[in-house]
């Protein structure tokens, strides 16, 4: 270990995993917290608590990085009978059995390594069940890493997993030294729902993307497009979650497009990479009449995920209402790909606002399918005719995963000072 101050990170989110954009937050702390003077330690859960894994972000991870491994399992996959579980044995998520371990392991880790802080990271709410836990039991000063509201009006759906989430959301609030959030709207809303903490208690570090990631990818890249000769590919990279991503009316568009002969298989091609529920779009698109049009591909590994965003003609971002406070981890990727965006969002949200800043012209409402269509042609049009560009780089270059470590060894700074 080196004369660098220690923070221990609680992470489920954390290589082996396969998921798209939100396992890259602690990985690239944990790479470049050790430039700002911060030795990460990393308690995260064992591999077969994953649904999917892959080796292929293992080597990103520093080797002399302390990295240990909880015992957890995934109540859905693992202690479910004929598919059937407890509702009580997922609560506050599916991951609970990793608590008892976690809270073992961690306190070895404290005793062992003397860490001047912990961090812990959502949104798998036993992170900061976990991270409470060690605090209560070591005194440290605590970064609770929110990323993203626990809980809001209606979200988490089911009543008792909300009751369950807010509960565990107003503990944390009261025992972590610093709440982190990736949006100023879900600063302030955490702030005007706990106004007995006064400002000092939140904080904002946004997500962005890693440069050398893209720069691996750009280093083996086909440089052919995507699509066969006349057809424009647009890609969509990530999980879409049904409400909160809703791809009806898009899809509701494409189908309207197409009857009326404005586009087609030899003009169009959606690439839906990961959605997390191709079960559920699968049929709508094949009532649609739309299967030639739109693709529902599986996951890949990160590099070749980030190759197809450069290889595409434009890359597609949706984001609804209920999430106006929130932006997209995958935004920052998307600037950083200098490709151009169509952004099916709320004109009122803050990825609106976002795109809007950074000069994007092709955003549409997510819940119109006329304004979908409308916009879509477009941006179609204007690719043709060579009039579409994506971010510009000086812009891009604002959002690296870098300045984010810096803008949080910055806070622990301050925290243990």
């Amino acid at each position: 270990m080196s004369n660098n101050k220690r923070v221990l990170i609680v992470a489920y989110h954390f290589p082996p995993v396969r998921v798209s954009s939100g396992i890259q937050r602690t990985l690239k702390f944990c790479t470049y917290l050790r430039e700002y003077g911060w030795d990460p330690l990393v308690l995260t859960i064992s591999p077969n608590a994953y649904e999917i894994t892959s080796p292929d972000q293992m080597k990103e991870v520093p080797e002399d990085v302390v990295v240990e491994r909880a015992f957890g399992l995934d109540t859905s996959r693992h202690l479910a009978i004929a598919g059937k579980y407890f509702h009580r044995m997922a609560q506050p998520d599916r991951w609970i059995s990793w608590w008892p371990g976690a809270v073992w392991t961690g306190m070895r880790m404290i005793k062992r390594y003397k860490p001047d802080a912990i961090m812990s990271t959502f949104p798998i709410a036993t992170a900061h069940r976990i991270g409470l836990s060690l605090q209560k039991r070591s005194g440290l000063p605590w970064v609770a890493d929110f990323r993203d509201s626990m809980t809001e009006p209606g979200y988490p759906r089911d009543p008792v997993t909300w009751k369950i989430q807010r509960k565990l959301e107003e503990q944390v609030v009261k025992h972590c030294t610093k709440a982190v959030f990736t949006t100023e709207p879900t600063r302030q809303m955490y702030a005007e729902r706990y106004p007995e903490y006064d400002d000092t208690r939140w904080a904002v570090i946004e997500n962005g993307f890693d440069e050398e990631n893209f720069i691996d990818a750009e280093t083996e890249l086909d440089a052919t497009p995507l699509g066969a000769d006349g057809q424009i590919t647009l890609v969509h990279s990530g999980v879409l979650y049904p409400q909160e991503r809703d791809p009806r009316p898009f899809f509701a568009a494409l189908a309207t497009l197409k009857r009326a002969g404005k586009i087609g298989a030899r003009n169009l091609q959606i690439v839906l990479r990961a959605t997390g529920n191709d079960g559920l779009y699968q049929p709508m698109i094949a009532e649609l009449g739309i299967s030639d049009i739109v693709r529902l591909e599986p996951v890949v590994a990160y590099r070749d995920a980030l190759r197809e965003m450069l290889r595409a003609d434009g890359l597609l971002l949706l984001q609804g209402s209920v999430c106006n406070h929130q932006i997209p981890a995958k935004i920052y990727e998307y600037y950083r790909a200098g490709k151009p965006i169509l952004a099916l969002v709320d004109p009122s949200g803050i990825s609106a606002n976002m795109l809007r800043e950074v000069g994007v012209p092709d955003i549409a409402d997510i819940a119109n399918a006329e304004h979908i269509a409308d916009t879509l042609l477009a941006l179609m049009s204007a690719l043709k005719e060579g009039r579409r560009a994506g971010v510009a780089k000086n812009a891009a270059a604002k959002n690296s995963r870098k300045s984010r470590s810096a803008e949080l060894a910055n806070l622990l700074n301050k925290l243990t000072a």
